[in-house]
């Protein structure tokens, strides 16, 4: 698995990284967001699915819902597992039709066990967010598909 460590200042350019992988997306792959609280998970899918969809889209943090299903090419289900018990209980709330119909967008995949991608496809980002100071550094890796498209985040 390759991975890239990029430096995000701020939220705008942890929303720029969101959007640097949104054309990326394919149907049937998943982008894993690891990250304490307040790391800006939330921040990056925003800007991912708002440059699959529209700059005001409406994207509420699924915290409750646990899943919210945006109408974008490809079609795109963010979950947040936080509030998961077992990893089964995603598949519950429809993460296997998420990728047969599109992309699935993660935060806290870690309640998916300890290899969250066995559970998945073979092509998946994983991006782990940690502070750095007042800003953050985003560790992206790239498995199956991703390994090869990876590179293209850091222009």
């Amino acid at each position: 698995m390759s991975s890239i460590v990029l430096y995000l200042a701020d939220a705008a350019a942890t929303t720029a990284l969101g959007e640097r992988i949104a054309p990326l997306l394919e149907p049937g792959e998943t982008v894993l967001l690891f990250g304490p609280l307040g790391m800006g998970k939330s921040t990056l899918a925003r800007g991912l699915i708002r440059a699959l969809t529209t700059p005001d889209e409406d994207v509420p943090s699924p915290t409750f819902t646990l899943v919210q299903w945006y109408d974008s090419d490809p079609p795109v289900a963010h979950f947040d597992l936080y509030r998961l018990t077992r990893p089964e209980e995603a598949f519950e709330i429809g993460l296997d039709e998420a990728l047969d119909i599109g992309c699935a967008l993660i935060e806290w995949p870690e309640r998916l066990g300890e290899d969250p991608a066995r559970w998945l496809g073979p092509d998946h980002l994983t991006v782990v967010l940690a502070e750095d100071g007042a800003s953050r550094l985003a560790t992206v890796s790239g498995a199956g598909a991703w390994e090869a498209k990876l590179e293209r985040l850091n222009d």
